[in-house]
Parts: structure tokens; C-alpha cells; sequence
């Protein structure tokens, strides 16, 4: 592999993200977690479960548009939670990476006052980070590339399906107990 990427397998990210729930715990089991899309939302999930939180948000934060290339500052993609429900909770925020920390400074200042404590879990920070998050379970200074499950086993990853597949009609099914359509429209 690349002597200039850093990659994390699916099976070391299971070893990663319960050191970083250890950890985690260790200071309080938190009341919520927010993980930052995309990269963050597995490490959300997998924290949550990990730490029996099942309270979750999600915020949409771009910053790269691809290997290196960004604008000059983090985007808020819609739909923004309304973080005032979170008032005065233990809120954790999850990320895969804290590269420039922009991303994490976006919304610590995004929390400020909204809630009561905020923490912040990442699997890698770099050091150049301007966010030092209080818990991330590698340093490194290399291009990190995660591992996507179902990555290169030739199969049709349920992520990957075009639009068209997602809403094909015939994948409805109809619950007759309650009468409810389950995976499509009444």
C-alpha cells in the first residue's frame, strides 16, 4: 500500500472504536452522540452502540470535495438538527478524521451555549489539527483512506444502488397485520 496513506480496515475500525468507546466511558457515558457526515457516521453508530447511547444526530459538515481540495471553509449541508433540544446534554461529537480540525471548529462553535458538555471522538487526528479532540484513537500525518464495507467483494453494496433500484415499485411489501406498506408508498 501507499507509504503515504494510512488505511483503516473494517476490521481494525471494530478495534478502534472500542478503544475509543473505553475511553470514552471512562469520563461518562455521554447523553447523545452527533456524528458529522459522512465520514462520521459510522463512527457514530459504532460509539452508540459501543456506549448503549441511543439518542443520535446527525450534521452535515463539507469541507473536502475530494483528495486534498476544499473551500476555504466548512459548509452546513441541509437539514441543520435544531441542536436547542440538546440543551444542557452530554453531547459527543463523532468524525472519522480531524485533518485541518475546521470540520470540529465548525461545530464547537456550531454547540456553543446549546448544550452543556460537548466532547469530541475522532479515529485519527493529525497534528496539525487546530481542533485536539479529547479522544482519537491514532495520530498520524498521512492521508487516511477507510475502508467501506463490501469495498472490492464484487458484490452490489445496498449504498451503491442507483436511485432507480432504491424506488422500484416491486420492493413493497405490505405488513396485513397493521395493513402498512413497508418499503414504499401506500
Amino acid at each position: 500500500m501507499d507509504a503515504e496513506r494510512e488505511v483503516l480496515s473494517w476490521e481494525v475500525f471494530g478495534d478502534a472504536t472500542r478503544s475509543l468507546a473505553e475511553r470514552v466511558a471512562a469520563d461518562g457515558v455521554p447523553d447523545v452522540v452527533l456524528s458529522v457526515a459522512r465520514g462520521g457516521l459510522v463512527v457514530g453508530g459504532a460509539l452508540g452502540y459501543a456506549l448503549g447511547v441511543k439518542p443520535a444526530y446527525v450534521l452535515g459538515v463539507e469541507l473536502y470535495t475530494g483528495v486534498d481540495e476544499r473551500p476555504p471553509e466548512p459548509v452546513l449541508l441541509p437539514p441543520v438538527p435544531d441542536l436547542d433540544e440538546l440543551a444542557g446534554a452530554d453531547v459527543l461529537v463523532a468524525d472519522d478524521v480531524a485533518d485541518t480540525g475546521l470540520t470540529l471548529a465548525c461545530v464547537q462553535r456550531l454547540c456553543a451555549g446549546r448544550v452543556g458538555r460537548l466532547r469530541t471522538a475522532v479515529v485519527y487526528e493529525k497534528p496539525w489539527s487546530v481542533v485536539r479532540p479529547e479522544y482519537a484513537w491514532r495520530s498520524t500525518d498521512r492521508w487516511v483512506t477507510v475502508e467501506r464495507p463490501g469495498a472490492g467483494d464484487g458484490c452490489r453494496h445496498p449504498l451503491r444502488l442507483t436511485s432507480s433500484e432504491i424506488l422500484r415499485p416491486a420492493a413493497r411489501a405490505v405488513d396485513t397485520a397493521g395493513g402498512t406498506v413497508v418499503g414504499g408508498r401506500p
